[in-house]
């Protein structure tokens, strides 16, 4: 297909209600709405998110979110080409929500529906407003994974490594509750940490000097515990912080530069991806970028908006899918995955991916 493609893409895996409309022409996206809706208030009290909430939150913002989009778009539901909304991995009850909403409208409109792998879209995120040509190299690191793999181009993943327990993300969430620090935890660790000292405590690097890119991060984010229980003032949390996150940096660095040294990009240019919403972390971002550079390659993280969930980066894989001519899944006929692994090694070994079941049906 080489027309140009309008897109709706519709995001509901986890706590943010978002929706976007894309246009896709000759391998460029433009975004012509970006509207993403947070659950902060709903899960404030709770230091964390609760399934139930966001499911029912997400029932009661989808509809209102995508007329935003549309309407911030200036466009009908007849201009679009397709329809794409996050099939899995989630929350399931909030990607049912999600799924059904995208079904309902390209039934209803005659329009293609892609069903898309959130990682994917996390994979493909910098592709959104920056010049990123396939192959690179991906550190997806967020809430709830934290991997490396080779992008070799759309649909074609290989994972090089990732954690075997806690993702970095859902560390630092686990931290801020444990200072009482409030959510969402990721950035209250990181404004703590800015007034702390990264040498106060000498947290440890699980697997630091282990061969493979396989990391760890629960026996970190139990030794924190530990200092919590003695942590009574703004200081000592903030040297807990700044130390904690030292260390969650140098074990990214660490198995950055071991990737970069495994990865033949097969170009001149060799490219390190960061995405997910810790790539919103500065100081992460800044050690990473160390790396790049010293690995001989250029660092690609997507804008700030776009390292957290948002449907933008679900609209444009799936124009990628549908311009490719090679849609996922099964159209209409997809269901919901709390489990989607995105590399086809990884897809084929998980016992109920692998064994062909298809989740939920939506």
């Amino acid at each position: 297909m080489t027309k140009p493609l309008t897109i709706l893409g519709i995001e509901t895996s986890c706590d943010e209600t978002a929706a976007a409309v894309l246009r896709y022409e000759d391998g460029r996206a433009t975004l012509l709405s970006d509207v993403i809706r947070t659950q902060l208030a709903e899960h404030a009290p709770y230091l964390g998110v609760v399934p139930e909430i966001a499911a029912r939150a997400h029932a009661e913002l989808a509809d209102l979110t995508v007329a935003a989009a549309m309407n911030t778009a200036g466009l009908s539901y007849a201009d679009l080409d397709g329809v794409a909304a996050t099939a899995g991995p989630g929350l399931i009850g909030g990607v049912l929500v999600g799924l059904m909403t995208g079904k309902a409208i390209a039934q209803a409109a005659g329009k293609h529906f892609i069903p898309v792998n959130h990682l994917e879209g996390h994979a493909l995120s910098p592709r959104l407003g920056t010049d990123c040509p396939f192959p690179y190299l991906l550190l997806l690191v967020s809430g709830g994974h934290c991997q490396f793999l080779e992008v070799r181009g759309l649909g074609d993943y290989r994972r090089l490594g990732s954690t075997i327990d806690d993702a970095a993300g859902e560390a630092f969430d686990k931290v801020a509750k444990l200072l009482g620090l409030g959510f969402p935890g990721g950035p209250a660790v990181e404004r703590m940490a800015a007034a702390g000292n990264p040498k106060a405590h000498d947290f440890p690097r699980p697997l630091l000097n282990r061969p493979g890119l396989e990391m760890s991060f629960a026996g970190l984010k139990t030794a924190v515990a530990r200092a919590a229980e003695n942590a009574r003032s703004d200081n000592e949390k903030a040297d807990i912080c700044a130390s904690f996150q030292a260390a969650i940096c140098d074990v990214l660095s660490a198995r950055a530069r071991r990737a970069l040294e495994k990865f033949d990009a097969g170009t001149d240019e060799k490219r390190f991806v960061v995405a997910g919403g810790v790539a919103s972390n500065k100081a992460i971002r800044a050690a990473l970028e160390a790396e790049a550079e010293a690995g001989g390659a250029r660092l690609i993280a997507p804008p700030l908006r776009h390292c957290t969930d948002n449907a933008a980066m679900i609209a444009l894989a799936g124009a990628e899918h549908l311009a490719s001519g090679r849609e996922t899944g099964e159209g209409l006929a997809s269901g919901a995955r709390p489990r989607w692994p995105l590399d086809e090694a990884s897809a084929k070994a998980d016992p109920v991916f692998g064994a062909g079941r298809r989740g939920a049906k939506a």
